[in-house]
């Protein structure tokens, strides 16, 4: 673990500590310290998700009552999203230069302030500029959330911590939908959609308190550098990627937004010719290109792609589906994924008592009950057409969220095992970025492919047939994620990066 002092060594704890932490480790239970901490990285980690979804479907109100148009409406959400995209690695990294609490404080910090000051932005321009400060505060400290379980627990004490990592990332985004509907619709002292960033101001704080007393604050004899030049080429190619993905369907696709496309390929070039170059010359490249050349690293980013596009894509059909093609109001269609989150969280504190026994097949049984569970929904909504409900799609979200359960905690303490300390933080940001476009992706195609369907017409037929479009591709990416998992789940040949 880093920290930023760099003349800091690291001092060996006594005996007795290293005895306690290796039952920790053997036992899987955790101290009173450890559980605090574990709580406040997990509130860091609910609002950082929460927040990317809980805006959604207070947009109508937004627009209503700041006089926005459509353009600056969608803004406060994809403004966020670009820009936490953009600088999750960075963020990563900066973890690793001045030390994770540090940075964590930071970040906690940042994020609070902009939620105050976009609860109470007086036009659309500064709302959208408040959300993108919130977006900078998040990535600066939601990435040091995976290098402090990774760094800060062991053995199956840090599987617990995983398990608990992955129950908040469902809940979160589940949570999102529901209370963005929930505080909006109560218009509490008639702030509106003003609550859904307000709310954050107390766990913001609380956050930070906690944070303060008890995440460690370990010192490291390696420190790294900040590769300003990666930081740019990476940035770029990054702009240039995900601007088309989240704008690319609202704007319909106009050459320059294709002229992006094709522009990030030799922007990514560029910057993998930079890090390559740097770590041949002895620097400390932005993201160590070595870190690729561990199977589990370079396969489990690419099953984390397809894995996160195929869950992320289907919420944004199937609340399509819910409340354009059924009617239902957005707390009702919130509540239609209450199953689904209910077996998530029950698969994920099920996984690490599976992990003894299977090992990293838990993901092989996550991904395949997920890949059963879409076949069903779709086989579901083929049948029932027109006639479709939210009652008769409940057995197969329920079997969808069991299958993600399994799949999401594993995942990500099995694609950063191993990883050095010293690229701990670049390494997590890596895998974040790879998730928040998965995101992207999932929405950018299933989008793509329902909107083509549905046409101009908008009737419950043409509704019903765009989820059954959507849902075929939804399949393919879930079978796609259980064919790269051999690239996962083969054994590196070398430990040392």
């Amino acid at each position: 673990m880093t920290e930023s002092d760099p003349a800091a060594t690291t001092v060996a704890p006594p005996s007795e500590a290293k005895a306690e932490d290796r039952r920790s480790a053997d036992t899987g239970k955790l101290d009173s310290r450890q559980r605090w901490m574990l709580l406040v990285a997990m509130v860091g980690t609910f609002i950082a998700i929460m927040d990317s979804f809980i805006v959604n479907v207070a947009v109508p109100s937004i627009r209503e009552d700041l006089n926005a148009s459509f353009a600056q409406a969608e803004l406060t959400i994809s403004g966020y999203v670009l820009v936490y995209g953009l600088l999750l690695i960075t963020g990563g990294r900066l973890g690793d230069i001045h030390g994770y609490k540090k940075l964590f404080l930071v970040g906690v910090g940042l994020f609070t302030l902009a939620s105050l000051l976009c609860g109470i932005a007086p036009t659309p321009a500064t709302l959208i500029g408040f959300r993108v400060l919130q977006a900078v505060g998040a990535a600066l400290f939601y990435p040091q959330v995976l290098s402090i379980l990774q760094t800060a627990f062991t053995g199956k004490a840090q599987a617990r911590a995983f398990a608990l990592f992955g129950v908040t990332i469902g809940l979160a985004s589940i949570a999102g939908q529901l209370f963005g509907g929930l505080l909006t619709s109560w218009d509490v002292f008639g702030l509106s959609w003003r609550l859904i960033f307000l709310v954050n101001i107390p766990i913001g704080l609380l956050t930070m308190i906690g944070a303060a007393r008890t995440l460690p604050t370990l010192r490291g004899t390696q420190r790294p550098t900040l590769d300003m030049r990666g930081v740019l080429l990476l940035s770029v190619a990054l702009l240039l990627l995900s601007i088309p993905l989240v704008e690319g369907q609202n704007a319909g696709w106009p050459p320059w937004i294709l002229g992006m496309l094709l522009l990030f390929v030799p922007a990514f070039i560029a910057f993998t010719f930079w890090e390559r170059r740097l770590a041949v010359q002895g620097g400390d490249p932005l993201v160590n290109p070595v870190l690729f050349r561990r199977p589990t690293f370079a396969g489990g980013n690419t099953l984390a792609l397809a894995f996160f596009a195929g869950n992320t894509g289907l919420f944004f059909i199937l609340t399509l589906q819910l409340q354009e093609g059924l009617g239902y109001s957005p707390l009702a269609a919130g509540l239609t994924f209450t199953p689904l989150a209910v077996t998530f969280v029950a698969a994920s504190l099920v996984a690490p008592r599976l992990q003894p026994r299977l090992g990293m097949h838990v993901l092989t049984l996550g991904y395949g009950i997920n890949a059963a569970g879409t076949l069903a929904l779709l086989m579901t909504a083929f049948v029932t057409g027109t006639e479709m409900n939210a009652w008769v799609l409940v057995p197969a979200l329920a079997v969808i969220g069991f299958g993600e359960g399994l799949g999401v905690s594993p995942l990500f303490g099995a694609v950063l095992n191993r990883i050095p300390e010293k690229e701990s933080g670049s390494a997590s940001g890596v895998l974040e970025t790879m998730t928040q476009f998965g995101n992207s992706f999932g929405v950018m195609i299933l989008g793509l492919v329902f909107f083509a369907v549905v046409g101009t017409g908008g009737t419950v037929a043409d509704y019903s047939g765009a989820f059954i479009a959507g849902l075929v591709v939804n399949l393919a990416l879930a079978l796609l994620t259980l064919l790269l998992l051999p690239l996962l789940l083969r054994k590196p040949k070398f430990e040392d990066a």
